[in-house]
C-alpha cells in the first residue's frame, strides 16, 4: 500500500548572506549555503538572492546559477 505521508513543502523562502532560510507550515529551517550544495556555497550573494520557489513548494531554482534544489531531500540533509 502507498505510503500517505504528507510532502515537506515551503511556503516561502528568505536569502540571508549566511543561510537559506526555508519557511514550512512547521516552522522556519535555516540551512548554512556550505550545506545547500557547492554551487551555492561559492556564489555571490547576488546570485543566491535570486532564488525562485516554485508554486507548488516542492522545489527551488536560482536561474543566474541553473541550480535546482527540492526541499524534501535538502531540509533531510539539514537535520
Amino acid at each position: 500500500m502507498p505510503s500517505k505521508t504528507k510532502p515537506i513543502l515551503a511556503e516561502s523562502i528568505e536569502i540571508t548572506p549566511e543561510a537559506l532560510v526555508v519557511i514550512t507550515d512547521t516552522g522556519r529551517i535555516s540551512i548554512r549555503w556550505e550545506r545547500c550544495s557547492e554551487r551555492l556555497a561559492h556564489a555571490s550573494f547576488v546570485e543566491r538572492s535570486r532564488a525562485e520557489l516554485s508554486p507548488s513548494g516542492y522545489g527551488i531554482h536560482w536561474p543566474l546559477l541553473d541550480e535546482d534544489l527540492a526541499i524534501g531531500p535538502l531540509l533531510s540533509m539539514a537535520a
